[in-house]
C-alpha cells in the first residue's frame, strides 16, 4: 500500500513537472514573439530616446484634456530628465541647445554645476558642447528640400515618372542595395555614386565598426584603406536583409525606416554625368573599359575592332568621347541589355525618395555646411569629422563646354531622361543648354 502511494506521488510530481515545462515553454514563446515585434526588431540604438515617442512623431494620446495634461507633463518631465541623463552618459552629451522640459535655463547656477559634475565622469575627447543653436537658415533649407520632394511625389497629376506611385513593398529587393544601415547609431544612408559617397562610406565604416585593425575599430575615416571603402561586405544594406531575417526582412526594414535617421546626398544631374564620365572613361579603368567603353567605341565611334585592354587603348589615344557616352545613355537598347550602372543611374532609382521619407537631404553644392549639420543631428560629431576633399571637383560652370558638341535634340532628350532628379531635388532646368 505504501509502495503504491509512493509511486502515485512520484507520478504526480512527474506530471506536474511536465505541465510546468510546457507552460514555461509557451510563456517563453509568447515573450519572444512580443519582444521580437516590439523591441528586438527595432535594434535599439544609443542615440534614440529611452522612453516616449520621437518628438517628430507624437502620438494622438499626447493631445488630451487640459486637466490630465498637467499631471502627464510632470511624469513626462521626469522621464525626459532620465532620458537626457542616460543619453549623456552613453553618448558623451546631449545637445544643450535642445532643452528638455523641466531642465533649468542655461544661465541657471544649478544647471552649470550639474554640467561640471557630469563632465568629471566623461572622457574629455567624448565631451562636446554646442553653445550655439543650429542656424535657423540651415533648418529652413532642410525643410524646403524635404517639402519639395513631398510635393513632387504627392501630386499625382504633376510630372509622372517610372515608379513614382508604387509602394515600398513594390520595390524589388535588388533595388535596395544602396541603403546602408548602421544599427549602432540608428542611421540609414542611401549612397549615390559621384556625390561624396566615398567619404560618407568611410564615415559609415567608422560608426558601424565594421572594419577592425588588430582587433580595434578604425576611428579616423581617412585611415580606412582606399581599396576597402567600396567593399560591399563592409556595408550592411537592405538587400542583404533576406539572407539574415528571411520572411521578417520587409517588416524589419519598415521598422528601421520609421525609427532610424535616414539621409542622402544629391547633385546636379548633368554635372554628376560629367563627373562620372571623367572618372570612369578619362582615366585608365580596365573594368569600365571592357564593360562599357568597348560598347561605345564599337557602336558610336566606328571602331569595329578597338584595343582589347584600356592600357593599349590609351596608348593609341583611343577612348569614348563624352558625346559617345551621351549616345550610349540615350540608346533605348542600353537598358534592355542591363540597367544603368550606378554611377549614371538616376538618383530616384537608387534611393526611392517617393517611398522613403528622408530626414536629411544634403547637396554636394553645400557639402561642407550640410555635412557639419548632419553629423550634429546624428549626434556623432564628437566621434567623427567629415573628411576635407581637395580633389578637382566637377562644377556646374563647366556644363556649357562639355555639352558644346552635343546636338540640341540630344540635350533635350537627356534632360527628359533625368528630369525627375532635377525636379525632386530642386535643380533648375538648364535653359541655356536646351535652347541654343
Amino acid at each position: 500500500m505504501a509502495l503504491s502511494q509512493s509511486k502515485s506521488t512520484k507520478m504526480g510530481k512527474s506530471r506536474l513537472f511536465r505541465i510546468f515545462i510546457i507552460v514555461g515553454a509557451v510563456f517563453m514563446i509568447l515573450l519572444i514573439i512580443i519582444y521580437w515585434d516590439d523591441v528586438g526588431a527595432s535594434n535599439f540604438y544609443l542615440h534614440t530616446t529611452i522612453s516616449g515617442p520621437h518628438p517628430s512623431r507624437l502620438s494622438p494620446q499626447s493631445r488630451r484634456d487640459p486637466e490630465k495634461k498637467v499631471e502627464e507633463d510632470k511624469e513626462s518631465s521626469f522621464l525626459t530628465d532620465i532620458d537626457a541623463f542616460v543619453n549623456q552618459f552613453l553618448e558623451g552629451t546631449a545637445d544643450p541647445t535642445e532643452q528638455v522640459r523641466g531642465e533649468p535655463p542655461p544661465g541657471d547656477a544649478h544647471n552649470q554645476s550639474s554640467e561640471k559634475s557630469e563632465e568629471k565622469f566623461v572622457p574629455r575627447r567624448e565631451w562636446k558642447i554646442h553653445l550655439m543653436p543650429i542656424d535657423p537658415e540651415k533648418k529652413q533649407r532642410q525643410d524646403s528640400r524635404k517639402q519639395l520632394i513631398q510635393d513632387v511625389c504627392g501630386n499625382k497629376s504633376y510630372f509622372d515618372f517610372p515608379g513614382k506611385n508604387r509602394t515600398f513593398d513594390d520595390i524589388p529587393n535588388k533595388e535596395l542595395d544602396h541603403l546602408i544601415v548602421d544599427d549602432r547609431h540608428g542611421i540609414i544612408y542611401c549612397y549615390v555614386p559621384k556625390v561624396a559617397c566615398t567619404n560618407w562610406k568611410r564615415i559609415m565604416i567608422v560608426l558601424s565598426e565594421s572594419l577592425l585593425l588588430d582587433g580595434v575599430p578604425y576611428q579616423d575615416p581617412l585611415d580606412v584603406p582606399q581599396e576597402l571603402i567600396h567593399n560591399s561586405s563592409l556595408h550592411f544594406t537592405f538587400n542583404k536583409f533576406w539572407k539574415r531575417y528571411g520572411k521578417f526582412s520587409r517588416h524589419l526594414m519598415k521598422i528601421k525606416l520609421k525609427k532610424y535617421t535616414k539621409f542622402l546626398f544629391v547633385r546636379d544631374p548633368f554635372v554628376r554625368l560629367i563627373s562620372a564620365y571623367r572618372n570612369k572613361f578619362e582615366q585608365e579603368n580596365e573594368d569600365f573599359y571592357k564593360r562599357f567603353a568597348l560598347v561605345m567605341l564599337r557602336k558610336f565611334s566606328n571602331y569595329s575592332d578597338p584595343p582589347a585592354s584600356v592600357v593599349d587603348a590609351f596608348a593609341a589615344g583611343i577612348r569614348p568621347s563624352f558625346s559617345n557616352f551621351v549616345q550610349y545613355l540615350l540608346d533605348p537598347n542600353t537598358e534592355k541589355e542591363m540597367p544603368f550602372n550606378e554611377h549614371w543611374r538616376q538618383i530616384y532609382r537608387l534611393c526611392h525618395p517617393c517611398q522613403i521619407n528622408y530626414d536629411f537631404v544634403g547637396k554636394l553644392e553645400t557639402l561642407d555646411e550640410d555635412a557639419e549639420h548632419l553629423l550634429r543631428i546624428l549626434r556623432v560629431d564628437n566621434v567623427v569629422e567629415f573628411p576635407q576633399s581637395h580633389r578637382n571637383r566637377t562644377v556646374t560652370s563647366w556644363e556649357q563646354d562639355w555639352f558644346a558638341n552635343i546636338p540640341l535634340e540630344s540635350r533635350k532628350e537627356l534632360y527628359r531622361l533625368y528630369e525627375a532628379d532635377f525636379k525632386l531635388f530642386g535643380y533648375s532646368k538648364p535653359e541655356k543648354l536646351l535652347h541654343e
